[in-house]
């Protein structure tokens, strides 16, 4: 734009020039439009946070599924308005509009609502608290049940036209003729607790229902939460304020005692499990035999170390038998139910006993018929067979735990073959036959790309659908991956994020953003290497933006997750301090201004990196951290620390209490008022000890939000931490 302008003001200032007035104009016209062009948007923090998942996410395929009676029907969302039916290979689509839609239904929905195919013509949608069917054939709309308004946990069965839902403490069922039939009826003040999820959503563990292959009987979790002691939370939405009391658990206190019920739809009659062995053990993975007379459990004792998978029989509850058990020095954890084969006589087990986790094949004896998969790679989700059953497809992790593919298990020879077609972290859905499969992800520099494979023809690939980079009109940061060494050679996979203007002459403020817990990878092989948009905004203000995933986190192996154990904080500050070691090493690096960020274990993380190496860090901001795990629930807090009494050393070294006295930079803590996950008590004893020892922090409270911040007041989060960022490495400025 400068040189422009001084080549505009040479062409008015040359008195010889003959150029009219028309020329003069063509001129700026043509080097205004190209300017135009040339110049990109700059990334506001509103759009980084609040269009992160909507226009500046890639464009998908909503609703995308196959069709249950077709011979390769599959159906998506277009724009929302337009429900798309189509078959592989064919270029024809029939479109039902969502105004023709609206008009049939008699419903004014602005958007075309989620659905569910039934059979070949009829899907099934929801319209306020009404389960609806839509034949595409004639037209017609049938109601199929409806529930209370206050109902919750939904879960629909769809072959006889059931729901299961809770309301308050209960469990109820919908049919087409009752909406509201009572399956538990313990009292409204009962700290027993029926169809909900237990275990604090742990070990897999994310609803409390589950309806038999057939439909006839409902198996639902109930927690008796009697002596788990109540923590109070402040509601400041009365005058006056009120608490509100949640029974948490916390490491080493008593817990919740588990119970199975198997509700018979037809005698409206329930039966509990006859459950043998410790009060407080975890019922975890419950999963249906086909047939549907058969329930199985996995039991894992409190210490998380002993798992025990046993067969009952839903008609009397009694114990049938025990068909494994698998016992580790540090912790069992169980996330996946047995999946049967075909002829109900055998089942995949997922175990990572060998050191990844693989499928074992078992029968109804419990005898041990072969390791189905192995290697370094891990085995995360079963898809299914094909049709003639000689193979069996699976997705997982591959060797780097960067890039999640799909992989076909011939099982006559165990042989592995991939089907993915390039890297990159993707999920599928394979079609009812087992032939097919829908391929939907990204990597770094792919957006997103949606696929069909083959099972059986790898060489079979049709391309559905591709997004554009949502980007492309803003101003873009740079993103690259580097892989450094642990202490003991493990590879660590880091991110950095440089600005699109990035000059390796220049001296740059880093702001290292840290989470390290386990259960989590902040690293991958996607669409900007998983990164959020936030850091794009900030590497574009100027900043160096950098994440490790240190061992502990997942996608890597037993030996890369267990390390930690008995010892949160250790190795992981081992690790991100070679992140930083790297960072200190690149001669761009202004190591007098750098930052740490992280939220919940990764707000524990960055108080730990201000403390426990406090001349590195001029700045942190940890949101929702744990500050001291004796105040953290059983479940987590106990698999990866035991119990405070068994590992009394490890959890005073893991407390950030005995290390306030270290800080040298500038700290503020955030944390929900409302914040039942960890609870703010954590914020409030390390704030305590920082005055006691005369340390000066910041505070800053989000009233009545949870464990996170969500919805338009994210914005104000993110400009409150890194607006305090900016404010402390820039006292003066920048």
């Amino acid at each position: 734009m400068i040189r422009f302008v001084c080549q505009f003001c040479e062409i008015i200032s040359n008195k010889n020039n003959k150029m009219n007035l028309r020329l003069i104009l063509l001129f700026l016209v043509v080097h205004l439009s190209g300017f135009a062009q040339n110049a990109r948007k700059q990334l506001s923090l509103d759009d980084a946070v609040l269009m992160q998942r909507g226009a500046l996410i890639p464009s998908n395929l909503q609703g995308l599924q196959w069709i249950p009676g077709t011979v390769n029907g599959y159906s998506f969302l277009r724009d929302g308005n337009q429900l798309v039916i189509k078959k592989v290979n064919e270029s024809n689509e029939k479109i039902l509009g969502l105004d023709e839609f609206n008009s049939k239904t008699k419903n004014q929905f602005k958007r075309f609502p989620s659905i569910k195919w039934l059979d070949a013509n009829k899907f099934y949608f929801k319209s306020g608290n009404v389960y609806c069917s839509y034949q595409i054939i004639d037209f017609t709309i049938q109601n199929l049940l409806r529930h209370p308004e206050l109902a919750e946990n939904l879960d629909y069965e769809e072959r006889n036209n059931l729901l299961a839902f809770t309301m308050g403490n209960n469990l109820y069922i919908s049919t087409a003729k009752d909406s509201a039939l009572p399956v538990t009826q313990h009292k409204a003040n009962s700290k027993i607790v029926a169809g909900q999820s237990i275990a604090r959503n742990e070990f897999g563990i994310n609803k409390g229902t589950f309806w038999s292959p057939q439909g006839k009987h409902l198996a639902f979790y109930q927690k008796n939460e009697s002596e788990v002691s109540n923590y109070p939370l402040l509601d400041i939405n009365t005058t006056p304020g009120a608490l509100r009391m949640i029974p948490y658990p916390m490491a080493g206190q008593k817990s919740e005692v588990a119970s199975i019920g198997i509700y018979d739809v037809a005698k409206r009659k329930t039966v509990y499990l006859k459950i043998e062995g410790e009060k407080d053990q975890y019922l975890t993975n419950l999963s249906w035999h086909p047939d549907g007379n058969y329930i199985f459990v996995a039991h894992l004792n409190r210490d998380q170390n002993h798992l025990q998978l046993k067969m009952y029989d839903v008609r009397t509850g009694k114990l049938e038998k025990l068909l494994l058990e698998e016992k580790n020095n540090h912790y069992v954890e169980p996330e996946h139910g047995p999946y049967f084969l075909p002829n109900g006589k055998e089942f995949y087990w997922m175990s990572e006993r060998d050191g990844f986790n693989h499928l074992y094949k078992y029968d109804l004896s419990g005898n041990l018929m072969g390791q189905i998969t192995s290697g370094n790679w891990i085995v995360d989700e079963i898809l299914g067979f094909d049709s003639d059953m000689k193979y069996l497809t699976v997705a997982g992790i591959d060797e780097t735990g960067l890039n999640r593919n799909v992989v076909r298990i011939r099982l006559d020879n165990l042989e592995k073959q991939e089907l993915s077609r390039q890297d990159g972290v993707y999920n599928y859905i394979l079609d009812p036959r087992g032939d097919l499969l829908i391929e939907n992800g990204s990597s770094l520099e792919l957006p997103r790309r949606i696929t069909i494979l083959s099972v059986k023809e790898p060489e079979f690939y049709e391309l559905i659908w591709e997004a554009k980079n949502p980007l492309l009109d803003y101003e873009i940061s740079t993103t690259e991956l580097i892989d450094l060494k642990a202490a003991d050679g493990t590879v660590l996979h880091s991110r950095l994020i440089k600005p699109s203007h990035f000059n390796p002459q220049t001296k740059y403020p880093v702001l290292v953003y840290v989470y390290g817990g386990p259960h989590a990878q902040m690293i991958s092989n996607s669409w900007l290497a998983a990164a959020p948009l936030w850091m794009h905004y900030m590497a574009e203000k100027g900043y160096l933006v950098y994440t490790l995933d240190n061992r502990g986190s997942k996608n890597r192996g037993l030996a890369f997750e267990q390390v930690i154990h008995r010892q949160l904080g250790t190795v992981e500050l081992q690790d991100q301090m070679v992140g930083v070691d790297f960072l200190k090493s690149l001669p761009y690096v202004d190591t007098n201004k750098m930052a740490v960020h992280g939220w919940s274990f990764g707000g524990f993380m960055t108080i730990s990196m201000m403390l426990k190496t406090p001349d590195i860090f001029k700045v942190g901001v940890a949101g929702g951290p744990v500050t001291d795990w004796k105040y953290y629930e059983v479940m987590y807090g106990e698999r990866y620390m035991d119990r405070p009494e068994q590992n009394q050393e490890g959890y005073e070294k893991a407390s950030l209490i005995p290390y306030v006295k270290n800080l040298k930079g500038n700290l503020m803590l955030i944390h929900g008022s409302s914040d039942d996950v960890v609870l703010e008590q954590h914020s409030l004893t390390l704030n305590r000890a920082f005055v006691e020892n005369k340390k000066q922090t910041d505070y800053f409270t989000y009233p009545m939000h949870g464990h996170n911040v969500l919805g338009v007041d994210r914005v104000h989060l993110m400009q409150k931490v890194l607006l305090y960022i900016e404010d402390k490495l820039y006292p003066n400025g920048k």
